[in-house]
């Protein structure tokens, strides 16, 4: 293999100064037009590349931003790192993809690791509310790396973040199924100590308030986003002395193991049982049964993070302005709750 062509080769090459080479491929000022043209023309014609670690020690700036998601092989997450990239590409970034599997270990060993990469941002979706990570995000912010959290956020000052109103969400897909005529109303919650599904369930119980309904603590029951998980609550639901006669899930995936389990007992929906879910997955629509779903307009808030991150580095001064962005949820009524002609 032949030798890494350096600067100093190019200089050689030109009879010129190694510094004068470097001035020229950074677009320095002092350096004549012509002399740029040269080096760059030399620089290309001996396949010379550019340390881009030396490069962000010097400028202080890689153009690189981390992303941190529970998984990339959700639709979700994926659709909000597009909207990242799609919003930083043209302004010269790269995204740097990194996953904790829920795992607080790993979401700690991920800040770090993007910190030490001297990524120019980082912005994630919090693995839980434990305080575990705190000395983590607190490195994060010493260091003046702008953090932006997305759909999961922490209370930390100084840090922006792009959620939707969970609670809005969670409001009206129940108000949906109570003006459906469901009256016994159950809900398939996440872990309550991520505020996305505390406030969901927050919504679900004051639509069942506002609307002179009762509110039965049987019908909580938590689960992961699993289809499975759905199946094995909607069992349990099924042996109450009083059983629901709708489910608000707050996941699509346990929403469709709840249907599931329900045709397997040959319950008839929507007329005997409507469900609804939140996240508006693609499967949702695409089913025999299509399932009524809130949308969390995944793209728009991968985008959003996106613009709070660079209002941020576009700032001279050193105050960050925290921004708390929510956007508004979209209930999307299909097959799965419509107990009228679809």
């Amino acid at each position: 293999m032949s030798e890494k062509v350096t600067i100093y080769d190019i200089a050689e090459k030109l009879n010129i100064t190694a510094a004068t080479v470097s001035r020229a491929l950074n677009n320095n000022p002092k350096i004549k037009e012509a002399t740029r043209e040269l080096v760059i023309k030399t620089a290309a014609a001996m396949n010379y590349k550019q340390n881009k670690l030396a490069l962000a020690l010097k400028s202080g700036r890689s153009n690189n931003i981390g992303v941190i998601v529970p998984r990339i092989d959700s639709n979700f997450f994926a659709s909000v790192i597009r909207g990242i990239e799609e919003e930083l590409y043209p302004h010269g970034y790269q995204v740097i993809i990194c996953q904790t599997h829920e795992s607080i270990k790993r979401e700690n060993e991920n800040l770090h690791t993007l910190v030490d990469a001297q990524v120019d941002g980082i912005m994630m979706s919090v693995t839980g509310i434990s305080n575990e990570n705190d000395s983590a995000f607190r490195n994060v912010l010493e260091k003046n790396v702008p953090l932006i959290f997305f759909d999961r956020s922490k209370h930390i000052d100084g840090v922006s973040s792009v959620t939707i109103n969970d609670f809005k969400g969670g409001y009206l897909a129940t108000k949906h199924l109570i003006d459906e005529g469901c009256r016994h109303i159950a809900h398939l919650s996440g872990d309550q100590s991520l505020d996305i599904f505390k406030n969901r369930f927050l919504g679900y119980k004051q639509a069942l308030l506002d609307n002179g309904l009762t509110f039965n603590e049987e019908h909580v029951i938590h689960v992961k986003s699993s289809v499975e998980a759905g199946k094995e609550a909607t069992t349990a639901l099924l042996a109450l002395k009083t059983q629901p006669d709708a489910i608000f899930s707050s996941s699509d995936f346990a929403a469709l193991g709840a249907i599931q389990e329900l045709q397997a007992r040959n319950y008839s929906i929507p007329n005997d049982f409507c469900v609804a879910g939140f996240s508006n997955e693609p499967f949702t629509k695409f089913m025999e049964l299509s399932i009524t779903s809130v949308d969390q307009s995944p793209l728009e808030m991968g985008k959003m993070s996106a613009r709070v991150f660079l209002e941020q580095v576009d700032k001279t001064d050193t105050i960050k302005i925290e921004k708390k962005v929510v956007l508004a949820p979209e209930l999307h009524i299909r097959k799965s709750s419509t107990k009228t002609t679809f």
